[in-house]
C-alpha cells in the first residue's frame, strides 16, 4: 500500500468519511468505544484517528471531564476531522511509531483499523505501552481475514486480478494482520498482556454497491494509483460494484463484516 500520510489528501478524506464511515467504520466504532470505561484510569489517546469517526464515539462514551487526544499521521485527515466541529478533543499530528508524549501519560490507548497500515507494527505496540500507565488499557481492532469479509474479498479479487503481483494494489493487505498467535507474541514482547481477543461480526449496509465501491476506491489512495497508471477510475468502480452486488445486493448493499478486537493491559 502506498504511503498513507502522503496520499490521503484532496477529496479522499471526504469520500472516506461520507461513504466508508457509515458503511464500514461507525458500527465498529460504537462497538469498540463501549469497551472503554466511562471514567478510565487516566487520559485517553487515540492513534490513527482518521476523520474522527471513532473519536466521536469515544467522546460520547467518556465522562465529559476525561481528556481525549486524537492523533493521525495524515494532516489532511486531521484537518477534515477538525472541520467536523467535535468539541472536547485535542487533535495532534503523530506517527504511531514515534508518539510525541511522555512515558506513562495515558490510562488508555485506542486504535481502530489502523495498526494494519503501520509499517513497523512492533514499534507501534512498544510506543502504545510506553505512553500507557502500568495497568492501562490498549484497545484496538483489525479486520478478521478477507475470508470473513465478503466486501473486502470482492474488491480484492477485482483489483488484484487487474494488477497481478502489484504490491500497491494488494487490496487484501488490510485483512492480513489477524493471526492470534502473532498478535499475542507481539503484545507480550511489548510488555502488554492480552486480556481478551474476540472476533466481532456486525451487520452493516450502504445505499448501494456502487456507493461502497466508490468509497473503497476514491476514499483511499487506490484512486490515485489508478489515475497514475492511466486507468479509468469509474470503470474500475463499476467492476467492483458488480462484484459487491453479487455478495450483498445492488441497492441497498447489505453484508456482515468481521473484526478481531483486542484488549490488552500494560504490565
Amino acid at each position: 500500500m502506498v504511503d498513507t500520510a502522503a496520499n490521503f489528501g484532496g477529496s479522499i478524506p471526504e469520500y472516506y468519511d461520507r461513504i466508508m464511515g457509515p458503511a464500514q467504520f461507525d458500527p465498529f466504532a460504537l462497538e469498540l468505544a463501549r469497551r472503554l470505561p466511562v471514567r478510565p484510569p487516566g487520559d485517553v489517546l487515540e492513534i490513527a484517528c482518521g476523520t474522527g469517526i471513532v473519536t466521536r464515539r469515544l467522546r460520547e462514551r467518556l465522562d465529559p471531564a476525561a481528556r481525549l487526544v486524537a492523533t493521525d499521521i495524515s494532516e489532511a485527515m486531521l484537518d477534515y476531522a477538525r472541520s467536523k466541529g467535535l468539541t472536547g478533543v485535542e487533535w495532534r499530528p503523530a506517527d504511531a511509531t514515534r508518539l510525541p508524549f511522555p512515558d506513562a501519560s495515558f490510562g488508555a490507548v485506542v486504535c481502530a483499523f489502523g495498526i494494519m497500515f503501520v509499517p513497523d507494527k512492533q514499534a507501534a505496540f512498544r510506543e502504545a505501552r510506553r505512553v500507557l500507565k502500568k495497568g492501562g488499557c490498549f484497545l484496538f481492532n483489525v479486520w478478521d481475514g478477507v475470508e470473513n469479509n465478503a466486501h473486502g474479498k470482492a474488491a480484492a479479487e477485482v483489483m488484484e486480478g487487474m494488477f497481478p503481483g502489484d504490491p500497491e494494489m494488494k487490496f487484501s493487505g488490510p485483512y492480513a494482520f489477524n493471526d492470534p498467535a502473532v498478535l499475542r507474541a507481539m503484545l507480550a514482547q511489548a510488555q502488554l498482556r492480552e486480556v481478551k481477543l474476540e472476533p466481532v461480526a456486525l451487520k452493516v449496509s450502504c445505499p448501494s454497491a456502487r456507493d461502497l465501491a466508490t468509497g473503497q476506491v476514491k476514499g483511499t489512495p487506490r484512486g490515485l494509483l489508478l489515475q497514475k497508471r492511466g486507468v479509468d477510475v469509474e470503470q474500475v468502480i463499476g467492476k467492483i460494484a458488480a462484484a459487491l452486488a453479487r455478495v450483498g445486493g445492488e441497492a441497498p448493499f447489505r453484508y456482515t463484516a468481521q473484526a478481531l478486537v483486542v484488549e490488552a493491559q500494560a504490565i
